[in-house]
């Protein structure tokens, strides 16, 4: 950064601009070059990305991702791949479309979900979800912190563990999701 500062001041130099201008290309020349530089640093390789609420789509289904309380997200890739972040408008569309990739159970893999209460991101492997909600493309479900052994979650009926959300996308798939916008035969955004 240094050497690059001080070989750009040694090339105003040689141009023939007025003392004034150089004097302000030289202040203002290391600062751009640093602000480029964070302009263009790589995107985090772990946890949950910046959503563009209403601007983005679901990976799965192409819907705009405009729920905050029911939006999910997946970071992974193939073993020997940099991971990826991919977004969803629904948990169930997310976890429908990471059952179809390769690298599915690689360790790499994370699963992010927000909590429908307050839309704070959670790992989806340790939420817990409440059944019977509106969410994004009705699959029912809405995910907030790990209640599971708690004394609290005695007194909220309904509340699945990751497996058991699983097992109640999977089943609600079957049963009503086979239709032209979720069968497998029209989700191009598989990257294998």
């Amino acid at each position: 950064m240094l050497k690059v500062g001080i070989q750009m001041r040694s090339l105003v130099k040689i141009m023939a601009f007025p003392n004034a201008t150089k004097r302000l290309i030289n202040k203002c020349l290391p600062g751009f070059f640093l602000l480029v530089l964070l302009a263009c640093s790589p995107e985090p390789e772990t946890g949950p990305g910046e959503v563009r609420w209403d601007r983005e789509t679901c990976t799965r289904c192409n819907m705009a991702i405009g729920d905050r309380h029911f939006a999910a997200q997946i970071r992974g890739a193939a073993p020997a791949e940099k991971t990826r972040l991919y977004k969803f408008d629904d948990i169930g569309c997310a976890v429908t479309w990471l059952e179809k990739q390769s690298w599915k159970n690689d360790p790499r893999t994370e699963i992010w979900v927000a909590d429908y209460r307050n839309a704070e991101w959670l790992d989806a492997r340790k939420a817990s979800y409440v059944t019977g909600k509106i969410s994004p493309m009705n699959y029912g479900l809405g995910a907030m912190k790990n209640v599971q052994g708690n004394a609290q979650a005695a007194d909220i009926e309904g509340v699945l563990d990751y497996s058991q959300a699983k097992a109640h996308i999977m089943a609600s798939e079957t049963e009503h999701h086979q239709h032209g916008g979720h069968n497998s035969m029209t989700h191009g955004n598989n990257p294998e």
